[in-house]
């Protein structure tokens, strides 16, 4: 059986195996795969392998041998999911496997943003140390975050787990979520609606999918109902953001720091107006990318096939 994996250097630079997917067929793996190649490089396989390559209705009808396409990552909106039911082929993803990173690396976010720790060091490493009159000086304020709010939009795992690395801060969280969970209330957690969130968070942190009601849910209305020096972390999806509009509020202080692991169009154009923005931190969609992590993913990806040739296909999206 032709397995054909179409991107693969993001998840597997050198650090892991292909050995999983091999023993399943003839794996064919690319390290990236540009639209116009994309239909050649499928050919006649019956497993497509993506992570953000685009499976769309033309590479599904050009492409008649498919029977499963194995999406490398949560999201699956690369893949024409409606056209693969059509079609009879099944989607997969990957849940849940980055949970602690992503949450871990909110916090370092988070962290950088209130002591910049990355700017202070290079201060140190430039001789400001040296030079310095005192003992102890800084460049940027320091933010204690100990009896502030986190305010948590969207509370699936990810946002669950953010909860409990603040909450052990000493912070308080504040959660918009669509359903609320009473089991997870508690002294220092509490629900709240979105403009509630919005009024009263110190810190706002961003973990809901991206859809017609999220798309640009953080604008130049929504910031002006939050607090004056607000911060905002987003590590979920760049477009929850209109850039803009959290560029000319950084710029005016109205939001004091952002901390970004995403951004709208990826990888970032040079244009983007958050690149001349103050006290902005951005990364390069790196939350989810620590080894271990990888490793859960690609083991992942490998059980999904299995079951899927065994007939008991488990994390279908298309069912």
């Amino acid at each position: 059986m032709k397995i054909v994996v179409l991107d693969g250097y993001t998840l597997n630079p050198g650090d892991l195996s292909w050995d999983g997917f091999r023993a399943l067929g003839d794996v064919t793996v690319y390290d990236r795969t540009s639209p116009d190649k994309t239909i050649e490089r499928i050919g006649d396989a019956a497993i497509v392998i993506t992570n953000k390559t685009v499976i769309n209705e033309e590479v599904l009808d050009a492409c008649v041998g498919i029977k499963y396409i194995g999406v490398l990552a949560t999201g699956y909106n690369v893949v024409d999911v409606k056209k693969a039911i059509e079609k009879e082929i099944i989607v997969t993803n990957i849940p849940a496997y980055g949970t602690s990173a992503v949450a871990q690396f909110t916090l370092g976010l988070l962290l950088e943003v209130c002591h910049r720790i990355g700017d202070h060091s290079r201060s140190v490493y430039d001789g400001d140390w040296a030079k310095s009159p005192d003992f102890s000086y800084w460049r940027y304020p320091l933010i204690e975050l100990t009896g502030k709010t986190m305010g948590i939009i969207g509370f699936g795992r990810i946002g669950q787990e953010v909860a409990k690395v603040v909450e052990a801060l000493g912070m308080n969280v504040l959660v918009y979520s669509r359903r609320e969970i009473e089991s997870l209330r508690s002294d220092n957690v509490a629900f709240a609606n979105l403009e509630e969130v919005f009024a009263k968070a110190d810190v706002i942190s961003l973990h809901c999918p991206l859809s017609d009601d999220t798309q640009g849910m953080i604008n130049k209305k929504s910031i002006a109902s939050m607090k004056d020096g607000v911060i905002i972390i987003n590590t979920s999806r760049g477009a929850l953001i209109v850039e803009e509009d959290l560029a000319q509020a950084l710029n005016s202080g109205k939001v004091y720091g952002a901390g970004l692991d995403v951004v709208s169009i990826e990888p970032l154009p040079n244009d983007n107006p958050l690149l001349a923005a103050k006290n902005c931190i951005i990364t390069p969609h790196i939350a989810w990318a620590p080894q271990e992590t990888r490793k859960r993913l690609m083991n992942m990806a490998v059980e999904n096939l299995e079951k899927f040739l065994a007939n008991t296909p488990i994390h279908v999206v298309n069912k």
